[in-house]
């Protein structure tokens, strides 16, 4: 053996056994199900955060300087990101003035909209028992909400879109 590779016949040792080891039948078991409690709780701590910073920015008004950072976007260049305005519409949205909210941001306010429905639509899966709603965006969808948002940039700096300038 100086060196050689040796090679072992697998059907010539005593304890290898060819093919597959029958064994004893195993009942698939179904995965146990989840309590109505369990199943509530992750919508249910994601409406509180988004509650709280709802309330947040009802009770501290964002008109009032001081309070919260300016965008740094608009304070380096006087150009309004997507985002400007965004407390300002919260804050009129939590009060209940959607006038004012649209006259903040639009955008945010649309957004506020999808956000209830997917929370509804997740509540009412997790009652029931179902799986938790996906948001799956196909990449043309993805382009178009990205064209939007630009779209909804630019005409906001231009002179004919101030009414979305906040």
């Amino acid at each position: 053996m100086s060196g050689e590779n040796q090679q072992v016949d697998a059907s010539s040792t005593p304890d290898a056994v060819p093919g597959p080891q029958p064994g004893p039948a195993v009942p698939a078991v179904p995965a146990p199900r989840a309590s109505r409690a369990r199943r509530l709780a992750a919508p249910a701590l994601y409406l509180a955060a988004a509650g709280a910073a709802f309330a947040y920015v009802g009770a501290v008004d964002p008109n009032e300087p001081g309070h919260y950072p300016v965008c740094p976007l608009l304070r380096l260049t006087g150009v309004l990101c997507p985002g400007c305005g965004g407390l300002r519409s919260a804050h009129a949205f939590a009060h209940g003035d959607l006038a004012a909210a649209f006259g903040s941001n639009a955008l945010a306010v649309v957004g506020y909209f999808v956000f209830a429905g997917f929370m509804a639509l997740w509540l009412v899966r997790a009652v029931r028992g179902g799986p938790a709603p996906r948001i799956v965006l196909r990449p043309a969808s993805s382009w178009a909400v990205g064209a939007v948002v630009l779209v909804f940039a630019v005409v906001r700096n231009l002179s004919f879109g101030s009414a979305l300038a906040p």
